[in-house]
């Protein structure tokens, strides 16, 4: 009888259990779901802070500035944790771009870990100016060049933004960050035969990415002035020389040279809608230390130096090709002039308040020299004798003579080129064997073996 009620007991007890169990079960069923409900619902409204933030509404004109000063006094406190990390980088930012001379310019360099950009910028900031750099570090060539060029700008306290002319929040944030009273763009994709490899990345970087800048300019105030590289590409097929500013620029032989085309009619279009100061400098052939590796003159020295054969092209008819070499020294003279010169930009807020500035100016050095002739310098400097492949220039978009006519510049801003090829190419020379710990000893070896 007794193990009967006790069965009935444990009977009772596990239905008891089992009911707990299932309420219990019941309860935490509900509170995940007011949790998850609670979530979701707090992840929706931050998706939607988010979006009114970055996407504000449309409104009319008379409320779009002060909309505008909203929506970035708002990413301002959004997005420094971003950007290198808060105060710490805004305090870099502005250290770097704050100028140390009395009306001393404040100038964003785009491109400054580049070959001109970085020179450009060390001359800014040793007249006292202020000067912020930005650069995406890609690897069209080598980044440790650009690595290097970077080290020595942060010697000399000059920062550089490590991002992409494209970033548009990035952009805003930097101008809300500085009162920059200039820019000087010289971020793009260079090289005539790359274009024919990776056609997307020079609309990328000199189309959109000029008009992301231009449109973060325009809403700015102040409204900084722009100078901004352009390129004797741009002349293509044109035949009349010295090319002068005033000659046609509508036949370009390289998808190159049509971007740069572009932006001098983008340049127009701000220039005339928004009233910003644009100032267009077309480089022609730019070479010295810390060079591009991409150029001729670079990669001929390094093939020579490892006694490897170098390609010298001729023109179809088999003329000799030739450039208006210009060392990078008279380039950067060149730049700040442009920049000294360069006339307030009219717009605020968005809007026009009258005319603008809008200037072009061939920067070369008004002495063509030809290829071959380049190449005899080079083995006369690194005694070596260059193994040459002479071979028609083939139909990649190269043009097979520049020459600049400089009188615009020299009138306006006193521009006058005064290094000739054999002086700079020493120049180069010595920074070459130097940067890359080149002994005599293997310039030597190399001389040897170029006579096998």
């Amino acid at each position: 009888m007794a193990s009967s009620i006790d069965a009935s007991k444990v009977t009772k007890l596990e239905r008891y259990n089992s009911y707990i169990r299932r309420v219990n079960s019941t309860k935490l069923i509900v509170a995940s779901s007011k949790l998850l409900f609670r979530v979701t619902l707090l992840v929706a409204l931050l998706l939607i802070f988010f979006f009114f933030i970055n996407y504000p509404p449309f409104s009319n004109s008379s409320e779009s500035t002060s909309h505008h000063n909203i929506h970035t006094t708002t990413h301002n406190l959004l997005s420094s944790a971003f950007y290198g990390g808060g105060a710490a980088w805004e305090k870099q930012v502005r250290r770097s771009s704050t100028p140390r001379r009395v009306n001393g310019l404040s100038v964003l360099v785009t491109g400054a870990a580049g070959f001109v950009g970085s020179h450009c910028s060390m001359a800014l900031k040793k007249r006292g100016d202020g000067v912020l750099g930005i650069d995406n570090f890609n690897s069209y060539y080598d980044p440790s060049l650009k690595r290097g060029r970077q080290k020595l700008l942060a010697q000399h306290e000059i920062f550089i933004v490590e991002g992409d002319i494209n970033d548009a929040e990035l952009l805003a944030k930097l101008f809300d960050i500085v009162p920059f009273t200039h820019v000087l763009h010289l971020a793009a994709q260079a090289g005539v035969r790359y274009a024919m490899k990776n056609p997307l990345s020079y609309v990328q970087s000199n189309i959109a990415g000029f008009v992301n800048l231009l449109e973060t300019v325009k809403l700015a105030n102040p409204q900084p002035a722009i100078v901004w590289a352009s390129s004797s590409s741009v002349y293509g097929l044109n035949t009349n020389v010295p090319f002068s500013e005033d000659h046609r620029t509508d036949q370009p032989a390289s998808l190159y040279a049509a971007t740069k085309k572009a932006g001098e009619e983008i340049a127009h279009t701000y220039n005339h809608i928004y009233g910003l100061s644009l100032t267009a400098l077309r480089f022609f052939t730019v070479y010295g230390p810390w060079g591009r590796p991409d150029m001729a003159y670079f990669f001929f020295t390094k093939d020579m130096v490892q006694g490897k054969s170098i390609n010298v092209y001729v023109t179809q008819d088999d003329k000799e090709v030739a450039r208006d070499f210009t060392y990078i020294d008279d380039i950067v003279k060149g730049c700040l002039g442009a920049l000294d010169t360069a006339e307030k930009s009219t717009g605020s807020g968005g809007k026009k308040k009258g005319p603008a500035q809008l200037r072009v100016y061939n920067l070369g050095n008004t002495s063509p020299v030809s290829v071959n002739k380049l190449v005899t310098i080079l083995e006369s400097l690194l005694n070596v004798k260059a193994k040459k492949n002479v071979i028609k220039m083939p139909r990649n978009g190269d043009v097979p003579f520049t020459h600049a006519n400089v009188t615009l510049a020299k009138r306006d801003f006193g521009y006058k080129p005064t290094t000739d090829l054999s002086s700079g190419l020493r120049k180069f020379v010595k920074w070459y064997v130097s940067y890359y710990g080149i002994q005599s000893k293997e310039l030597d070896s190399s001389n040897d073996h170029s006579h096998d």
